[in-house]
């Protein structure tokens, strides 16, 4: 029998077989002693084999081979690495232009990591309705410029804009999505919005960023029809990229990575070298200022988590 995981409890998982039923699992100690460096072996998105036990419960037998997974660091003093989600379509990056503000910094932070772990990304400028005047319509081009000009699919959303609504619905159709954003910036709205049966209550997708509310690692997946799906996970924040060392984060820096080879050391940070043509390259106004800062502080949080591990 083959199915779906959609829910990772710890020791259990909700798998939604083939043909339609939700069946509880476990997962043999196999997996586990194999994958000694991956504190879940399993994860939430994993197309996975089962068996029927006689209890009404399942075992998995076999995970099939993985397009992409989304990992991070092993949290709460454990070693190794997590798998947050697997076979994940895109990372939808949620912002919102006021109330909370919007931060370009959170939005490259992430984008490292779908450019580590091969995922696409969809960045959504939400709560468009709070525009106010030309300057504001001005500043949201030139960011939707500036990603858009990277490679990254830029939308505008609004719950009150029932077209951008739709434009969104048409983009994740079919797909399997992790949507990640602070607190406030309207995730559970966009959701209810593109599927009013959910009845989410405001809150209740909140925990995506909730920075330290988290004791656990349970992910699930939100069904919002037409197999379409979201991926709730805790703590997609906290990434913490795996076994990265400085000089390799500027690798996914689309504008930087072409740049690399034209400076004087192979393993430059391109923040002290000389002859660094990334440096060049943001004093010509060639790569933007705000994201090579967003640069320089992944680099440095990343030089502190590792320091802070010894």
């Amino acid at each position: 029998m083959k199915g779906l995981i959609t829910k990772a409890t710890g020791s259990w998982y909700q798998v939604r077989m083939d043909d339609g039923e939700s069946l509880a699992c476990r997962l043999p100690g196999k997996f586990r002693l194999s994958e000694e460096d991956v504190v879940n072996p399993a994860a939430v998105g994993d197309i996975v084999d089962v068996t029927r036990q006689s209890d009404g419960t399942g075992i998995i037998d076999r995970i099939m081979e993985r397009k992409n997974q989304l990992l991070r660091k092993a949290t709460h003093g454990r070693r190794g690495v997590q798998i947050l989600a697997a076979n994940v379509d895109f990372v939808l990056i949620v912002q919102s232009w006021r109330n909370p503000a919007f931060k370009t910094g959170f939005i490259d932070r992430l984008l490292v990591l779908c450019e580590a772990y091969d995922i696409p990304a969809l960045i959504i400028l939400n709560k468009t309705d709070l525009l106010k005047g030309e300057k504001d319509r001005e500043k949201l081009d030139e960011i939707g410029q500036l990603y858009s000009g990277l490679g990254y699919q830029f939308l505008e959303t609004s719950i009150h804009h029932t077209d951008t609504v739709e434009q969104l619905g048409d983009v994740l159709k079919g797909k399997i999505s992790v949507l990640a954003g602070h607190s406030g910036t309207g995730k559970t709205s966009l959701l209810n919005a593109l599927s009013p049966d959910l009845n989410l209550k405001t809150g209740e997708i909140s925990h995506f960023s909730s920075k330290g509310k988290h004791t656990t690692t349970y992910a699930q997946l939100i069904e919002l029809g037409g197999e379409t799906h979201v991926v709730d996970t805790p703590g997609i924040r906290e990434f913490g990229l795996v076994d990265f060392d400085s000089y390799e984060i500027s690798h996914y820096f689309p504008e930087m990575k072409p740049l690399i080879e034209n400076c004087r050391y192979s393993n430059c940070t391109h923040r002290h070298e000389p002859s660094c043509a990334v440096k060049k390259a943001v004093e010509d106004n060639r790569i933007a200022e705000s994201r090579y800062r967003s640069y320089i502080n992944i680099i440095e949080s990343s030089e502190n988590e590792a320091d802070n591990a010894f």
